[in-house]
């Protein structure tokens, strides 16, 4: 049974049709990836799963529950969360207390949630860290902090926008083994990202998205050995070279 499923889901923005009856379904404790050049309608599938924005057509369902027209919150409380592509801490706070404000979310008193924190900042390598303003952690471990944060929450499944963007090799290096031990822990997966060594390391499919359409699902050879997803990232003249 499917954890997450996203049924013939489209979306309007203006006169643009940013969605385009997008499927596909994650699995319990799966590691998804969703790729496609820039514009693709990757982020606006996180925003549509979550609620930022509403659904024109299709259903949207979590652990076999219809979510399509419910809240950020209510959908944040099932145990569905995301995270953004630009890390916004509240820079004058620990590093502890942001991490606590997920946990704040699920409604956790002050002891449970620092707790929980904690424990967040310990999977993500942070807890040296926990008593400094977050405003002096380093572009690399906000982003960390920023998964954190989401993991206070308890989540069962996470989507991640791009947290590996602008990172150096070894900084990516050591979120995927974050995001590995988050997954082994019982944690499903969907990540939005550009750091093809990342996707290859960590996702068990990829969905490719390209003008708002999914263009292609399957593993990273397979989809990357498919002439329309080449000519989507490369042009149509490298494609019919490559084929």
């Amino acid at each position: 049974m499917s954890l997450l499923t996203v049924e013939n889901v489209t979306k309007r923005i203006g006169g643009l049709v940013a969605v385009n009856g997008v499927s596909f379904a994650v699995a319990p404790s799966e590691i998804v990836g969703i790729i496609g050049p820039n514009g693709a309608g990757k982020t606006t599938v996180f925003n549509l799963v979550t609620a930022f924005l509403p659904v024109d057509t299709g259903r949207i369902s979590f652990d076999g529950r219809d979510i399509t027209r419910l809240r950020t919150d209510e959908i944040s409380r099932l145990g569905l969360v995301r995270t953004f592509q630009h890390a916004q801490p509240f820079a004058q706070l620990t590093v502890l207390e942001n991490a606590m404000i997920g946990a704040f979310a699920r409604g956790a008193g002050r002891h449970q949630a620092r707790a929980r924190g904690r424990e967040a900042l310990h999977l993500l390598g942070l807890e040296v860290h926990s008593s400094i303003p977050a405003g002096r952690l380093s572009p690399a471990e906000l982003k960390r902090l920023e998964l954190a944060r989401a993991v206070a929450t308890e989540p069962r499944m996470l989507l991640l926008d791009e947290c590996m963007a602008g990172l150096r090799p070894p900084e990516v290096a050591t979120l995927v083994e974050c995001i590995r031990t988050l997954n082994a822990g019982g944690i499903a997966i969907v990540l939005i990202e550009h750091v093809m060594s990342a996707m290859e390391a960590l996702a068990d499919r990829i969905v490719v998205l390209h003008h708002g359409e999914k263009l292609a699902e399957g593993g990273l050879g397979d989809v990357f050995g498919d002439a329309a997803v080449v000519e989507a990232y490369l042009g149509k003249e490298t494609a019919l070279a490559e084929h």
